[in-house]
């Protein structure tokens, strides 16, 4: 009979009498007790994952996989380091208690197999397919043969010849020839890797390996199990007739019901579907261990059966993945390390053979795969962190070792040379890639974004109609990132604005089979300012490029996702919902999905922006986000927060749900403003209000715009006047002049304690330094007060006749003010129509401002009690943080010119 069933049948046998009353009767709790065991059972788990998320906090910014801080921090919990503490083992991991945290583990380990069984993606495998096949068999046979080789003069020196010297052989073999998958695939996630060419080969090239030394581990316990030939013949068998029974009609039944029950269709288990799930690793792992194959190999087999459509695989892991990770595996590499004692290698000859094994393993497949590298055509480099990659071990490597040692195949001190020899290479690797291939030497194979046309024409930028000479042309190709479903209303809000009804019939016109002439009469009759060119009438039209953002992180499911970003991007709801917006608002929309670390946000913004030629970055946000709502108490409500309140108008607006050990405000916050500095165009950071409760689902908007001047108000005044092309939008645009009689109030006289704690940072964190651009000089100061003043008087004179209906609907003020943020606060509730949806344009001016407001901002923030912190300023200036401090209801949207590349 298997382990798993002898550790079941054991406790069984040892539930014979009720529990005592407790500690009330004064029993101990910390005591092994048969008829008890969870008492102590409780306290090894919390000593076991406490060390383990200890290690992993220090280890993980060395970029080390989690598994290393498991296995670590069992050696250091057993007899090499903690086992020399009087009395910790017997009284904390009784020899007792061993079977029911074993038990534990295994179920831990199966469970965790299983979720290793759905991350084989054949699709990986035909990507390069014949690098990765031919670096896949370098990468077994040349370490199978040296490992086998090895094992002779371990076997003659370390044993006393009272195991199976055939058996032997072939554990070390094993143990020096497989590759971690599992860890692999983290190595990858965290190095940034699996998008790249090297990535992907050493992904494919992986599995391969990965399968077969399942297979070669499945053979060896098959043998070591069997009494006889003919026996071990049966169980091997009885093992193939299995795979074949679960990978051909146990998988089309369960297709069949996961379609059937709605699930796979909809790309989410059921309650149903999930039961049937476990039922299903459970019995596969229960028959696998009575034939004598261990339990892991039936998990592993469930695993591969599961069906990837629409996510349904990604749900079935992110249901189970976290109890898994966190609690039940932990267990296992904490068992390794308990049986790991390295007080027996005490003696030069061990430490001799330890550093040979390390050697042996590292390079026959270090060797071997990256000549193989070199001979398809990848360069040193990217050979070299192939061969290094390959050399990974971990988790597989310390099943084939616990098998080992359990079957007495391995005796504790080859054990223990044997985990030591893991843990050093899986520790090298890490290291030694980064040295090998460096970030910028590294090729992207493009299998994480893809990007995907929502209809069959092309996407193409409209020409727009120029602003005379005053700036770019009318934009009409914008990049919208979008992460989550709440987005999606500032999306369809600002798009909507920015389609004017003549470029919807100019759409419809275009699409006409009619003439050119019969089309031109068409336009003419709709008052159309098109012109006809060839066969085709050249009209503005909205073009979106939509991003979807999905963060990589060392979980399963995201690396199932990265590996599955082809089909997300055509199954994803958020994306879904705006190509059937932009089809049914006539606008050409693209969209893409991108899985990379959330550190690398902004560079694929940058990336996509770049890609797609668009003249504006849309980063859109609302005021519902997470879990954070508006309340009266709010400083974003209407009135002021009383006195101490910890919420902000930034927690609001860019909290987010994540898993990340800082703060997510700050986190978020220097991705805004990484996008503000490296995107190739012009930003939009548009925050929705939302539609008011009593609006009229037909009113008109009316745009507010303060001018103070600058490079980025000149491009907001443009947008500003783009908008107002609209005939539902009508616009206010003040030019704000410092002047007049009242004065600020000085900031000696200023409650300095209260005006820093509302303006103080929540976050300590220096990671993104504060974006302010560029040196002024005396000329660039000139150049841009000039433009301003050109750019004024022709728009206030109509002197762009392209433009003179929308100029029509703007009205243009002049303000002199000592204190123009509060004029402006005021003027923003005056100007309003009664009935109209408000949103107010203003310029980031986070460079080359004309002036500085922070002293005033101060002011206003000690007058109306708003705690605004030290990284809204930052992230969207002054004059945008007045608005948010008073508490205005309206939409703001916050601009910044494209900087000079």
């Amino acid at each position: 009979m298997g382990a798993l069933s002898d550790d079941l049948m054991s406790i069984v046998r040892r539930a014979e009498a009720p529990a005592q009353a407790g500690v009330f009767s004064g029993d101990n709790p910390a005591e092994y007790n048969a008829n008890d065991p969870i008492r102590l059972w409780v306290i090894q788990v919390i000593i076991i994952i406490g060390m383990t998320q200890l290690l992993a906090l220090f280890l993980s910014r060395i970029r080390q996989p989690r598994v290393i801080a498991e296995v670590i921090g069992g050696v250091l919990l057993g007899p090499s380091v903690m086992g020399h503490i009087p009395n910790f083992t017997t009284t904390i991991f009784p020899k007792d208690s061993i079977p029911i945290l074993n038990l534990t583990a295994n179920v831990g380990l199966v469970l965790f197999l299983f979720l290793v069984g759905m991350e084989i993606d054949t699709r990986v495998i035909r990507r390069n397919a014949k690098a990765s096949f031919a670096i896949s068999v370098a990468g077994l046979v040349i370490p199978l043969g040296l490992g086998a080789a090895l094992a002779v003069p371990i076997y003659h020196q370390f044993t006393d010849g009272s195991s199976n010297f055939g058996y032997f052989v072939l554990f070390v073999a094993v143990a020096v020839g497989i590759t971690a998958f599992p860890v692999l695939c983290r190595i990858l996630t965290e190095l940034k890797l699996l998008d790249t060419t090297v990535g992907v080969v050493v992904l494919s090239a992986g599995v391969g390996n990965d399968v077969v030394g399942w297979i070669l581990l499945a053979l060896s316990v098959a043998l070591i199990n069997a009494s006889s030939g003919l026996t071990a013949l049966w169980v091997l068998l009885a093992g193939i007739a299995y795979v074949l029974f679960l990978c051909f009609p146990i998988r089309w039944a369960y297709r069949w019901l996961a379609k059937k029950s709605g699930s796979l269709d909809a790309g989410m288990p059921s309650a149903m579907m999930m039961t049937v799930t476990i039922v299903l690793v459970l019995i596969s792992g229960f028959y696998t261990d009575i034939i004598g194959i261990h339990a892991i190999f039936g998990g592993f087999l469930a695993g591969l059966i599961i069906p990837h459509d629409n996510g349904y695989a990604i749900a079935v892991v992110e249901k189970i993945e976290d109890l898994v990770s966190i609690l039940l595996l932990p267990l296992y590499f904490a068992l390794s390390g308990l049986r790991t004692n390295l007080g027996l290698l005490d003696n030069g000859i061990t430490w001799g053979y330890v550093v040979l094994i390390c050697v042996v393993a590292f390079f026959s497949k270090f060797l071997g795969c990256a000549v193989t590298a070199k001979l398809t055509g990848f360069n040193l480099r990217e050979s070299a962190a192939i061969g290094t990659l390959m050399s990974c071990k971990g988790l597989v490597e310390l099943i084939v070792l616990n098998v080992g040692l359990s079957a007495g195949i391995l005796d504790t001190r080859t054990f223990s040379m044997f985990v030591l020899h893991a843990l050093i290479l899986t520790f090298i690797t890490t290291p030694l890639t980064l040295l090998f291939y460096p970030a910028k030497y590294r090729v992207h194979a493009g299998s994480v974004q893809k990007v995907a046309a929502s209809t069959s024409a092309t996407a193409e930028a409209g020409t727009g109609a120029p602003l005379g000479d005053i700036g770019d042309a009318v934009k009409s190709r914008f990049a919208v990132v979008v992460d989550r479903i709440e987005q999606l209303p500032a999306v369809m809000t600002l798009t909507q604005l920015l389609q004017t009804p003549s470029a919807a019939i100019s759409s419809d016109i275009s699409s006409t089979r009619s003439s050119t002439d019969e089309k031109a009469a068409l336009a003419q009759a709709h008052g159309l300012p098109a012109l006809s060119h060839g066969s085709r009438v050249e009209t503005p039209r909205i073009s979106v490029d939509a991003l979807r953002l999905i963060e990589l992180t060392n979980r399963t499911s995201a690396v199932l996702k990265s590996q599955a970003a082809d089909s997300l991007v055509q199954s994803d709801p958020v994306l879904a919902i705006l190509k059937t917006h932009g089809h049914l608002n006539h606008m050409a929309v693209s969209t893409s999905l991108a899985v990379v670390g959330y550190e690398d946000f902004s560079e694929n913004v940058a990336q996509h922006a770049r890609a797609s030629s668009s003249q504006m970055v849309i980063l859109p946000w609302t005021s519902g986000l997470a879990s954070v709502e508006e309340t009266p108490d709010s400083p974003i409500a209407n009135e002021p927060s009383p006195s101490g309140s910890s919420a902000s108008p930034f927690d609001t607006l860019f909290q987010q749900k994540r898993e990340r050990d800082h703060s997510s405000v700050a986190a978020h916050s220097h991705f805004i403003r990484r996008v503000f500095a490296d995107a190739p165009a012009d930003v939009a950071l548009f925050w929705d209000r939302g539609i008011p409760q009593a609006s009229d689902s037909g009113a008109q908007y009316h745009v507010f715009m303060p001018f103070f001047g600058g490079p980025d108000d000149r491009t907001a005044l443009s947008f500003v006047v783009q908008l107002a092309m609209n005939p539902a939008v009508s616009a206010t645009v003040v030019r704000i002049r410092k002047g007049g009689e009242e004065e600020l109030t000085p900031m000696n006289s200023i409650d300095v304690v209260k005006a820093q704690n509302l303006l103080q940072s929540t976050v300590h964190s220096t990671v993104f330094p504060d974006t302010v651009y560029g040196a002024q000089t005396t000329q660039t100061r000139l150049a841009s007060d000039t433009a301003d003043n050109i750019l004024w008087t022709k728009l206030m004179t109509s002197a762009v006749p392209e433009f003179a209906s929308a100029l029509s609907r703007v009205t243009f003020l002049e303000e002199t003010s000592n204190k123009p943020l509060h004029t402006l606060v005021d003027l923003t509730s005056r100007t309003a129509p009664a009935h109209a949806r408000q949103v107010v344009v203003v310029g980031r001016s986070r460079r080359m401002a004309v002036e500085s407001h922070h002293t005033e901002l101060v002011e206003l923030c000690v007058e109306r009690n708003a705690s605004l912190g030290s990284e809204l300023p930052k992230t969207l200036g002054d004059v945008a943080c007045a608005f948010v401090a008073t508490g205005t209801n309206f939409s703001l949207l916050v601009l910044q010119a494209a900087q000079k590349q």
